[in-house]
């Protein structure tokens, strides 16, 4: 069983509390690469891990004179360290602590965002077999076109959030690195050794070729792979949403007991969670151009890809998650109406069956052209009837008395066109293929 990870949990991956822990552990882990090189008194790292801490309000207090979050942090644990701190930070850079901690945490949430995907997928899949063989009318531009199945459109998305688990597995382990290789990537302090041991403690690897950062279009991929999961939701929320229109009404979205719609008509059942989906979607897609952005940097670096940072990365990571386990609520407690489906398919007096019936008279001789005309003659007569609120004859009855039509199809051929069967023949080879 896939075991859900709260939203707080996402969020306390980037919380203040969390980022300076892992401050703290690198530069420990960079201490315990000196001592392993011989560089450093192994006494001297007992005493630092020992006393090595830090108070959020001292940081605070100390960035707010020395406007520097990473010499405001190393300052605080200087203070409860003392003189051994003079060997914590040695011939690093503050981009060597900010971009390996932000490669921990990008990792942290890729894993928390593939669990939740996992949940998502198998949800899907098991709804998909369910709904296999529940037929529906399919839309193009929004108008009748011809049948489908729900289990069909739900084995779209199925697939499509599949592509998305393979692309964040991707992107998790292409954020995966980090850096110890001190101002403009040089090593001049320090031996790429250090780095090595660092980051295989910390289950990264490192950056093969840095600057004094790592390079942002790891970054930049990361968020567009969140963008694109924010715009499959986002799609998927949009079909509910017209499905759950009254006049269509075939597909509806959890509503609770004691739930209001409306603070003015109180028979509203409104799609507020598909809304909320498609709005959020939006912003994960703006903080994906933002990284793209970031790419773009100054020599060996510059820092106005950090402020960005500071915002759509712990952005972007739980806004994802939020989406993911509100879409699965969505599609758990959704309520499916056959009936409805069925009411619909009839709504068009047998229309959707138009393309069999031409292609019926093509294996008759006649062009494809001709064909075409003769039934969408018929068929205008059906739109005019619906439009203007008749009851219609239907378009089998309407090509029965087709004195042109009957030349070339018999009443049972005719009808045989009219099957529901006939399209929802090859529904189990797809199932098949996708192995569902």
């Amino acid at each position: 069983m896939i075991e859900r990870y709260s939203l707080p949990e996402m969020s306390s991956i980037w919380t203040d509390e969390q980022k300076y822990r892992l401050w703290l552990k690198i530069e420990l882990l960079v201490c315990e690469a000196f001592v392993r090189r011989g560089e450093m008194p192994a006494a001297v790292l007992k005493r630092i891990r020992s006393r090595a801490d830090f108070n959020i309000k001292r940081v605070e207090e100390i960035e707010a004179e020395v406007h520097h979050d990473v010499i405001a942090f190393l300052t605080a644990v200087a203070e409860k360290v003392g003189p051994d701190s003079v060997w914590i930070h040695r011939g690093l850079t503050s981009s060597d602590i900010l971009d390996t901690s932000l490669a921990l945490q990008m990792k942290a949430s890729a894993d928390v965002l593939l669990n939740s995907l996992a949940m998502l997928s198998r949800i899907l899949k098991s709804k998909a077999r369910k709904y296999k063989n529940t037929v529906m009318i399919g839309r193009t531009h929004g108008i009748h076109a011809e049948p489908v199945t729900f289990g069909l459109k739900l084995a779209r998305w199925w697939q499509e959030i599949e592509r998305h688990r393979v692309r964040l597995r991707n992107a998790g382990k292409n954020i995966a690195f980090g850096k110890i290789s001190g101002a403009v990537g040089t090593y001049s302090n320090l031996s790429p050794e250090i780095e090595k041991h660092v980051c295989n403690k910390l289950g990264l690897a490192p950056e093969p070729v840095s600057s004094q950062i790592v390079e942002r279009d790891r970054h930049a991929e990361y968020l567009n792979v969140l963008a694109l999961i924010g715009s499959s939701l986002e799609n998927f929320a949009v079909e509910i949403r017209h499905l759950q229109k009254t006049e269509v009404l075939e597909v509806e979205e959890p509503f609770a007991r004691g739930q209001k719609g409306s603070s003015a008509m109180p028979h509203k059942r409104n799609p507020i969670l598909c809304e909320r989906i498609a709005g959020l979607a939006r912003l994960l897609r703006g903080n994906a151009v933002a990284g793209m952005e970031n790419v773009t940097l100054w020599h060996e670096r510059d820092i106005s890809h950090s402020s960005v940072e500071r915002v759509v990365m712990p952005d972007s990571s739980i806004l994802a998650h939020y989406m993911i386990e509100k879409f699965i609520d969505i599609i758990s407690g959704m309520h499916v109406y056959p009936e409805r489906m069925k009411a619909n398919l009839e709504k068009t007096g047998g229309l959707i069956f138009s393309q069999r019936i031409m292609l019926a008279l093509t294996r008759k001789g006649l062009t494809r052209e001709r064909a075409y005309r003769l039934v969408q003659r018929q068929a205008m007569k059906v739109w005019a009837d619906i439009q203007s609120g008749k009851t219609a004859p239907s378009l089998e009855k309407l090509l029965e008395n087709d004195a042109e039509v009957r030349k070339h199809l018999n009443p049972s051929e005719i009808k045989a066109c009219f099957s529901l069967e006939y399209y929802m023949r090859n529904v189990p080879a797809v199932f098949r293929r996708i192995k569902i």
